[in-house]
Formats: C-alpha cells, sequence, structure tokens
C-alpha cells in the first residue's frame, strides 16, 4: 500500500516560505536554548515541552536523517489549516519526536474518513518522526449519549476500530502510536487531570465554552446537558494532560484547540499547541455538508461489501464539469491519490481510452473540460477504494475477534 502524499505542489507553493523559516530558525538554534515552560496547575504535567525526551531515542535512522524541511512539508501537508506554520518548524527544529494528539468518540461503525484519512495522516507523522497518542474517548461519547450512554456498548466499538486501523496499514510498530483510553488514563492520574478541567473552566465564561459545541456534533441552538457543558472543558485539558505539541484533529474540531492556545495566554505559557486541522469529507449526496454514521447513504463505511461500495458512488452526487461541492472528485484528492499517488481511469478508445491521472490538478482539468465523464470517473473511483478497502474486509471475516466485534457493533443502535 502506497500511503505517501504527492506533496509536488506543496513544494512548488511552500518552497520559498520554508526556505525562509528554515533559514531564520537555523540562525536562531544556533544561538538559543530550548525555552522551559511554565507549569500547569499541577507540577506534575509537563506538557508541550520542546525539549527532548527519552521516549525520542526510539525515533528510526531514515527518520533522524531526514531534513527538518522534509520533515516540515510531509507534517504540514495533513492540515487543511495549520496555527502556526512558524511554531511547527520551530518544533520539528528543536524537539526530535513531537507528540501529536488525535482523538475520537467511540460512536458507532467507521467511515472511509476516520479510517483510511486518519491512516494516511498517522502514518505521515509517524514518517517524520512523531509519536502519536490516539485519544479513545469512552468517557467523553458517554457525556454525549453516544450508544444510549453505555459505557460498555462504547468500548466495545472502541476495540472495533482500532481493529479496523491495524487492517487497514496503520503503522504501530516501533511504538509510535499509541492508544489510550480516556477512562484509564484518567483514573490513573486524577491528581494531575481534574485540576487542569477546574482551571480551564474557572478562566472561561459560558458562552466560550458554549461556541466550543460543534466538536460533539451539538450546535449552540440545542438544549444541552449539564455534561455536554463540562465536555469542551475536559477536552481542552486532554491537550495538556497527554503533553501534546501538535493537536491532529478535523477542522470541526477547531474551536476547541484554538480554546487550548488561549488558556495558555491565560497561564502565559510561551508554548502553545499547534494546531494541524485536516479537512473533512463531505457526504456523498447532494447537499450533504459532512458524512453521518445514522445516514449509511451518506458515506463508505471501512468494512462495506465490494458491491455496496459500487452502488454508493453509483448514487453519490457527481454533477458533469463541476469540482466545486462534489464529493466524488473529494474523495479522489483525499482518499485515493494519497493511497497510490495516481488515479486510473479505464474506458473505451472511443471514449478517450485509459488513463493514469498523476496529479489531482490534471485530473480536475480534463473534468471541467468534459474530457472525463463521471460516468468513467464513478466505476475508476469504486476499484480504487474496494483495492483499499479490501484487506480490512478480510481482516473481519477471518479474524474471529474482529468478527464478534463488528457483528455486536452492527447490532447497537446510534444515538446522536
Amino acid at each position: 500500500m502506497h500511503i505517501v502524499q504527492d506533496l509536488k505542489v506543496h513544494e512548488q507553493q511552500n518552497a520559498a516560505c520554508i526556505q525562509t523559516l528554515i533559514f531564520v530558525f537555523s540562525k536562531l538554534c544556533a544561538t538559543e536554548e530550548i525555552l522551559s515552560m511554565e507549569n500547569p496547575p499541577t507540577n506534575d504535567v509537563e506538557s508541550l515541552s520542546l525539549n527532548s525526551q527519552s521516549e525520542s531515542s526510539s525515533s528510526n535512522s531514515s527518520t533522524t536523517q531526514m531534513s527538518v524541511e522534509e520533515k516540515f512539508r510531509i507534517v504540514r501537508s495533513i492540515g487543511e489549516e495549520c496555527i502556526q506554520e512558524e511554531e511547527l518548524l520551530n518544533l520539528l527544529t528543536k524537539k526530535p519526536q513531537p507528540i501529536c494528539y488525535d482523538g475520537f468518540e467511540p460512536s458507532g461503525r467507521m467511515h472511509i474518513a476516520q479510517g483510511v484519512m486518519k491512516t494516511i495522516n498517522v502514518n505521515k507523522l509517524t514518517s517524520a518522526g512523531c509519536k502519536v497518542k490516539i485519544w479513545i474517548a469512552d468517557w467523553f461519547a458517554q457525556l454525549n449519549n453516544k450508544m444510549g450512554g453505555d459505557l460498555g456498548r462504547i468500548q466495545t466499538v472502541g476495540r472495533y476500530l482500532i481493529e479496523i486501523w491495524k487492517a487497514a496499514g496503520m503503522n504501530l510498530d516501533g511504538g509510535q502510536v499509541e492508544f489510550l483510553w480516556s477512562s484509564e488514563e484518567i483514573n490513573s492520574r486524577p491528581h494531575e487531570y481534574w485540576p487542569l478541567v477546574m482551571d480551564i473552566a474557572r478562566r472561561n465564561k459560558l458562552p466560550r465554552i458554549m461556541r466550543c459545541c460543534q466538536i460533539m456534533g451539538r450546535n449552540e441552538q440545542e438544549e444541552l446537558t449539564a455534561a455536554q457543558i463540562f465536555y469542551p472543558c475536559m477536552q481542552c485539558a486532554d491537550i495538556f494532560f497527554l503533553k501534546a505539541d501538535i493537536c491532529q484533529l478535523g477542522m470541526d474540531q477547531r474551536k476547541v484547540n484554538v480554546l487550548a492556545r488561549e488558556y495558555c495566554d491565560d497561564i502565559k505559557r510561551k508554548n502553545k499547541p499547534i494546531i494541524l486541522s485536516h479537512h473533512m469529507l463531505p457526504g456523498l449526496l447532494q447537499g450533504q455538508e459532512k458524512m453521518s454514521k445514522s445516514d449509511s447513504s451518506s458515506a463508505i463505511f471501512m468494512e462495506d461489501e465490494e458491491a455496496e461500495v459500487n452502488l454508493k458512488i453509483k448514487k453519490a452526487y457527481c454533477p458533469p464539469n463541476v469540482v466545486d461541492g462534489n464529493p466524488c472528485l473529494e474523495y479522489i484528492k483525499y482518499i485515493v491519490f494519497p493511497w497510490f499517488n495516481e488515479f486510473k481511469v479505464e474506458r473505451k478508445a472511443e471514449n478517450g481510452g485509459e488513463k493514469s491521472f498523476t496529479s489531482y490538478e490534471e485530473l480536475v482539468a480534463d473534468y471541467e473540460k468534459g474530457e472525463l465523464h463521471p460516468a468513467d470517473l464513478k466505476p475508476a473511483l469504486s476499484k480504487a477504494l474496494n483495492r483499499i478497502l479490501q484487506p480490512v474486509r478480510d481482516h473481519f471475516k477471518n479474524d474471529e475477534n474482529a468478527k464478534a466485534l463488528l457483528k455486536r457493533v452492527k447490532g447497537f443502535k446510534v444515538t446522536k
């Protein structure tokens, strides 16, 4: 499986900026000591530190030989937005193994964005020498009433999701990826966690916390439970509790990550968590801004059968000559190209013959001109997606534990 994104376009767009940043920080690094950070509410927690740690010795030799510029290109390519690029470069220059935080609520079956895009992003981060802490937010799912608030079911879903990432090809060798259950970690160090939560809550007004409701799939107009209002304070605390240097989450989590940076201002902490927000794939049908686990037609799920994938893509919104708001093109841009570094179209000679696109820009140019029709694009997209998903299907058919987990998860009712 090839899961390194084609970065040629990023290189052309950002080369001058990167070279300037590299020059500036190389001069700074020659004369500056790494800045120490002020302690958070409990002295035991030293999050966001640029200091080298013993765990950084696990970085492999290829990563050690990689230039800071190369690391920056790889890590930066993950995010649709980065706050701030200068801070990211500074971090990669000074810390051999930055800690990246990603988290998820175990709330139902896994769609392809959560499965494949996360695998791609995590593998990029580890290839650049980062350590990735994946926060299995079981308590948060319970707070948000997922699976009807049944913690046992939530944890079953969590185990099912881990099985998918293993089968999808997430690089779990070498200890650079760590799965952490929120309930276990918080219970093991409550004296560190809860003072952080309380301090964040104390320093913010209710309207500011309410603006973070998007992170739970809610909006400010909904009638929230007290647990859901407490949720953003806890997620903000997670960043410091996990000693994260980089928050690598979706654009829908941006507001709480910004809250964490504002908290650093409040406590006069110099080094803030860097926000690296990845793109959110839309639903497959017209007008669906995002995928929905409660609407099976809105997304491809990781263990969908080949026929299901073919049917969903066949029905997907894909207007001829139109690029903006076209979910099929977004699947190709964010899933197929990063996975294969190409997109192959098989068609009759009278329709243009077979063609392999080596960049998304090349494909878009043909599509806008009408030289690539949806009737040819859709079968090619289905074929590519099925190639990616086949190892996952095989795992859930052949591994008895995975098969049992999937059967249980499919029997659970998804609650909002």
